[in-house]
């Protein structure tokens, strides 16, 4: 195995941490800030009041984008595992 295949294998699991985290962080974030501004308009500061809606945001994420999630995971795996053949030599 080349140092330019390790490279091209870990560049390539970071692209596919980045698609697969991005959605869930982007929901978890739009909530937050949501419930941070309405939090300072009505000026209730409690600290556990975010954390129901930023979970029901990233169960709802995970439900919805699963189809896809999974597609992704399964493109990663066949591409490194199709590939070990080669990083033999």
């Amino acid at each position: 195995m080349t140092e330019e295949m390790v490279m091209q294998i870990g560049s390539h699991a970071l692209q596919t941490i980045l698609y697969l985290s991005g959605p869930v962080l982007a929901a978890a974030m739009a909530v937050g800030i949501v419930v941070s501004i309405l939090q300072a308009i009505t000026q209730i500061n409690e600290q556990t009041l975010t954390f129901i809606p930023k979970m029901l945001a990233v169960i709802i994420t995970l439900v919805v984008m699963a189809p896809w999630m999974l597609r992704i995971m399964q493109e990663y795996a066949i591409g490194v595992f199709g590939n070990v053949g080669d990083m033999i030599h």
